[in-house]
């Protein structure tokens, strides 16, 4: 089922109901509770702090391991030098808070196309939904990477996710087909990606986990 017609079917499951109103007043009390500790959340969150705002609860990350460093920091490089090479748009990494309709998000890494980067500025600190997500998942995150991550990103018209799994060195793709996700590709270590959003951009997996890998194609993207 879409998105957007599961919520019509939820809407017409509650109208249905005698107490349609009495469960109205009380998520609508649930939800203005949400927006106020989500205010607190912005005053609070400190810059040295990856902490995410998600579904009425602060959530503050632990340390990552060094193999989720590893594929988070390669990628970002290579992705970030290419879209700057070819003036594409922006790159974010790890502190880049997005802010969606409930949530508030600080994806492993993320890009935005040129049109919504014009718009930003230098001191800005809050960005809209992204073109591409990228989050390397770590057993504490595994759950919300796909969960609601997967489902806020979906329903906010994120057009490409890739989920990466650092331990078994693989990467799916998704891309919104419609209103829905569709699983693209599962892609291994010696197999190449290729991006949708982002126009040329093709590397081999490898060069997410491996050094040597990553300088190579670092050195082919500068060419």
């Amino acid at each position: 089922m879409k998105p957007s017609s599961m919520k019509t079917s939820i809407a017409e499951k509650i109208l249905a109901r005698p107490d349609a109103r009495l469960i109205v007043d009380e998520v609508s009390q649930v939800l203005e509770a949400e927006r106020r500790l989500r205010r607190q959340f912005y005053e609070t969150v400190r810059e040295d702090q990856k902490a995410e705002f998600i579904n009425g609860e602060i959530i503050v990350h632990s340390p990552v391991k060094k193999r989720h460093d590893t594929a988070s920091g390669n990628l970002f490089i290579l992705l970030k030098t290419f879209v700057a090479k070819h003036q594409l748009g922006h790159v974010g990494h790890e502190k880049l808070m997005i802010s969606l309709t409930r949530n508030d998000y600080e994806p492993d890494v993320c890009f935005f196309n040129k049109e919504k980067a014009a718009a930003f500025d230098e001191d800005q600190t809050i960005f809209p939904t992204p073109d591409l997500i990228i989050e390397v998942l770590s057993p504490g995150t595994r759950d919300r990477d796909y969960g609601v991550k997967l489902e806020d990103y979906e329903a906010h018209g994120t057009t490409e996710y890739w989920i990466i799994d650092p331990k078994a060195r693989i990467l799916e793709q998704r891309v919104l087909d419609g209103e829905q996700y569709r699983l693209k590709a599962t892609i291994e270590i010696d197999h190449t990606l290729e991006s949708v959003v982002v126009p040329g951009f093709s590397i081999p997996l490898r060069a997410v986990f491996e050094e040597e890998a990553h300088l190579r194609a670092l050195a082919d993207i500068l060419k």
